[in-house]
């Protein structure tokens, strides 16, 4: 790479960055570490660099936040920007589980730890993996959905970004559900990239060629959201819609009744626990490979569990 591409890239990526410095509890020994995020454009990745940034600042260290607003190209050239800084580690939630592998193995070949969250890097060592059990919640979106739609009717499937690790596993852990309930037919797929207003889109057009659909899966709370705006009085009436994430305006829908369940992750956890993991493997400390954060169903029943 030339290095005049090289300073416009790192300009950019330095433009779009926010870091979080020496504070609170533990050794302020100063060591950079960076956070590559697929998109700060959805409140579960807000809750993600929110809980990384507060156990940063407990241990001392420096954290650079970098955010590739989905684009895979993006996140290559800020994981490139790493490997030539003083990064001490990189903590990774890849906006394609595949494309990130280059990148990823150009950073441990550098002796560079990296950790995975939220979604895995296919193809490549990770020193460890933060994420949720998405096959186990899948299964559970599946016995949530079921049980609402009294175990017969139709369902549309809504995806997340094609190639990452989160939305094929909910997707093999929802069709794997489903199994157990004979009388339930999925009767659409489509990927909606995550997104609300993409949801509501593709939610407007499969009932118009689906319109006797009782229920809808989607892979996360940002898409149930646009897909109950699709829907509009026949969300939490006519159709059951089960979304996954357990976000802040999911379990408000929830409460409205709008939204059946959903499958609630830890986003301020996990992004605690990779920071914890990077400090710890910075020092050459042994971690674990696979660390799993629970998964819980949540519905009218328990929300107010867990709603703030």
């Amino acid at each position: 790479m030339k290095i005049a591409a090289l300073t416009a890239t790192a300009a950019l990526i330095l433009a779009g960055t926010t870091a979080c410095g020496r504070g609170g509890g533990g050794e302020a020994s100063g060591d950079k570490i960076v956070m590559a995020i697929s998109t700060l454009n959805n409140p579960f990745f807000v809750e993600l660099r929110d809980g990384a940034q507060a156990a940063a600042k407990d241990a001392g260290v420096q954290l650079n936040i970098v955010d590739a607003q989905n684009d895979s190209a993006t996140q290559a050239n800020q994981l490139a920007t790493a490997a030539s800084g003083s990064t001490k580690a990189v903590i990774v939630n890849p906006v394609d589980s595949d494309a990130a592998a280059s990148s990823v193995n150009a950073l441990l070949k550098a002796g560079i730890p990296v950790i995975g969250v939220d979604r895995t890097v296919n193809g490549a060592d990770l020193d460890s993996l933060v994420a949720s059990d998405n096959v186990a919640g899948g299964r559970q979106a599946a016995d949530e959905l079921a049980k609402a739609m009294g175990e017969k009717g139709s369902v549309i499937q809504l995806q997340g970004v094609s190639g990452t690790s989160a939305s094929r596993d909910r997707g093999a852990g929802f069709e794997e559900g489903m199994k157990a309930y004979p009388g339930i037919t999925v009767v659409a797929k489509q990927t909606a990239n995550f997104d609300r207003a993409a949801a509501l889109d593709v939610t407007t057009n499969l009932m118009q060629s689906n319109p006797g659909v009782t229920g809808l899966f989607a892979e996360n709370d940002e898409m149930a959201l646009g897909a109950i705006q699709a829907l509009g009085a026949k969300a939490g009436t006519e159709v059951s819609v089960v979304g996954f994430d357990g976000t802040s305006d999911g379990l408000a829908a929830i409460k409205a009744g709008t939204l059946v369940a959903t499958i609630a992750q830890q986003p301020a956890e996990l992004g605690k626990l990779a920071v914890e993991l990077a400090v710890k493997a910075i020092k050459g400390e042994k971690i674990e490979k696979n660390v799993p954060v629970e998964v819980v169903s949540v519905t009218k029943t328990n929300v107010g569990d867990f709603a703030k």
